[in-house]
């Protein structure tokens, strides 16, 4: 690809046509939502340090021992109120998952997370070390008195475990090396060890046991998490999924590794469905069934379909061309904020890398636009991985938007999303080339982790604002 492609790319593919479907208004996502419930959690944690002052926190820092004491208490109940949030912004509340989208909300869940458990080995070293400095047990006496004789203490320790577990296969490092479906079993620990921690911080927490305030106020935050969790996590996409059958209607391969799943029936027409969300499904189909995975619509939603389309990377995407038509099918959702709620401009650019494209050819389809409103970049290795590439065009050309396909290796050695035949442009000037106009417009993502950065980079510095950049990341 040269700078003289790119050009003649960008003339011979614009098509003023007009569009002969109406696509669904869709209201605004409120921006004041999300900026609420960042306000909400942090006053939860100062209400926590606030009870922590009220009951003698600050006084017991005057001595070594009483002060080692006092700050573990701290960190502990600011690791367990940081927890509960952890839980909190998994629960898939409609809500927040609208203002923040899965992607930001696990990445915000991830840092808090790992900010929680330092906090809570914080609280295991600084306690015991103050009790033994103020004891006359010592050290290993005191952590013998605290496991063997402190209410709810076993419990805690069991949950400490399932934590660590959660947290150590959530390193990256360690996270590559899992297949989704483990991973994720894994993590479901965090629930068993949020739960574990309970008793010990009823039974043995000062802030319980000498203050109404403080009982009433934790008793509300973990009954509040409980609750998001059953109904949202459990309740509703079982009454969704069970009041009215979903199945699969046909199952079609669109290339060597590349499935698409139609399903259908009275449950889908109650979803709500927007193009370019995404749910997390469970075929009834065998052993492994209870293990649900993220796929993304591929076609915009009719009110009586769904589509997927899915590369097959693992045991759960591997067996979606296995799928025979009837096959009850269980979801979640939808989810995500790749749709036209978050859209600020009526000129759109869809990015869309390898699997990526899906969600972006649902998009295309769901948009309203006028002729010229909406340009498509399609990245591949080959020819043959252009996922929907006749989809693609026919719909660019019946709604009147812009069409490119960009194929090639990567560059080696170079974070970019070009490929190899442009590594004599920059990012930036290869994107300008393509979409002079891109800083005029909202940007959507969808491709693999790298890609999508570097896609992102060049956008912004072809003047394209941040807070008009949508993405949607699937790894954590």
């Amino acid at each position: 690809m040269t700078s003289t492609d790119l050009a003649d790319a960008m003339a011979s593919t614009a098509a003023p046509a007009a569009t002969t479907r109406r696509p669904r208004t869709v209201r605004p996502v409120p921006r004041w939502w999300r900026d609420a419930s960042v306000s909400l959690f942090w006053l939860v944690v100062l209400f926590v340090v606030t009870l922590w002052v009220a009951n003698g926190g600050v006084q017991a820092l005057g001595g070594l021992g009483t002060g080692m004491t006092s700050l573990g208490r701290l960190t502990g109940l600011v690791a367990s109120a940081l927890l509960l949030v952890q839980v909190f912004l998994m629960a898939r509340i409609p809500w927040f998952e609208q203002a923040w989208g899965q992607d930001a909300l696990a990445r915000t869940h991830r840092y808090v997370g790992f900010t929680s458990f330092n906090l809570l080995w914080a609280h295991i070293v600084l306690i015991t070390l103050g009790y033994a400095a103020t004891g006359p047990k010592g050290l290993w006496g005191t952590i013998v008195d605290f496991v063997l004789n402190y209410p709810g203490m076993l419990l805690a320790v069991a949950g400490t475990v399932a934590l660590c577990m959660v947290v150590v296969t959530s390193v990256k490092k360690a996270r590559a090396r899992l297949r989704y479906e483990s991973w994720h079993l894994i993590h479901l620990y965090g629930y068993l060890g949020a739960g574990l921690a309970l008793p010990h911080q009823l039974w043995t927490g000062q802030e319980f046991l000498t203050s109404k305030a403080s009982t009433v106020f934790w008793w509300t935050l973990y009954a509040v998490c409980a609750g998001a969790v059953l109904v949202y996590r459990l309740g509703l996409p079982a009454w969704r999924s069970l009041r009215a059958p979903i199945r699969v209607v046909s199952v079609r391969q669109e290339a060597p590794g590349v499935t698409s799943v139609v399903v259908g029936g009275p449950g889908v027409e109650h979803l709500d469905a927007l193009p370019g969300q995404f749910f997390q499904w469970r075929f009834l189909d065998g052993p492994g069934w209870t293990r649900a995975n993220p796929y993304s619509l591929s076609a915009a939603p009719d009110g009586r379909h769904l589509r997927i389309t899915a590369a097959h990377v693992g045991d759960g995407t591997g067996r979606l061309a296995r799928l025979r038509p009837g096959t009850r099918v269980l979801v979640e959702g939808p989810y995500g904020r790749l749709h036209e709620g978050v859209r600020t401009r009526h000129k759109v650019l869809l990015m869309g890398s390898g699997i990526g494209i899906t969600p972006m050819r649902a998009l295309l389809e769901g948009f309203r636009q006028a002729p010229g409103d909406v340009t498509v970049i399609h990245r591949a290795r080959t020819g043959e991985d252009l996922v929907h590439a006749d989809e693609l065009h026919e719909l660019a050309t019946r709604c009147g938007a812009r069409y490119f396909t960009v194929e090639g290796p990567r560059v080696p050695g170079r974070e970019t999303w070009l490929p190899r035949s442009a590594a004599h442009l920059t990012d930036a000037q290869a994107l300008a080339q393509l979409v002079p106009d891109v800083a005029e417009r909202d940007v959507f993502l969808c491709g693999s982790p790298g890609w999508m950065e570097a896609a992102r980079r060049a956008a912004l510095a072809c003047g394209t604002p941040s807070e008009r950049i949508h993405l949607e990341r699937f790894t954590y």
